[in-house]
């Protein structure tokens, strides 16, 4: 499966409380459960206006189509090639 970079527009997104949060979450594993498909959310940061996520499909399609279940946006769906940190500093090349 490929890593893809969600971003979704949501104004007030560093705001949203615990119990928002437990609602949007349990969202959108039931939404994941159903699409039928290989498929996993890794992780969400909220910031700003924004909310970044890491989820791991098959295709941009099905990230797409999780959105539209959920009704959440998605307005930026873009492929992760690679991923790096300051421990990649010390790696051999």
């Amino acid at each position: 499966m490929t890593m893809y970079l969600v971003e979704r527009n949501i104004p007030g997104a560093d705001t949203l409380t615990r119990a928002e949060l437990k609602d949007i979450s349990a969202k959108s594993n039931g939404v994941v459960a159903g699409l039928g498909v290989p498929y996993v959310w890794h992780r969400t940061y909220a910031a700003g206006d924004k909310l970044y996520c890491i989820h791991e499909a098959d295709s941009a399609e099905a990230i797409y189509r999780h959105a539209e279940n959920g009704g959440f946006p998605a307005d930026l769906v873009v492929e992760i090639k690679n991923i790096f940190g300051p421990e990649t500093a010390k790696e051999a090349v």
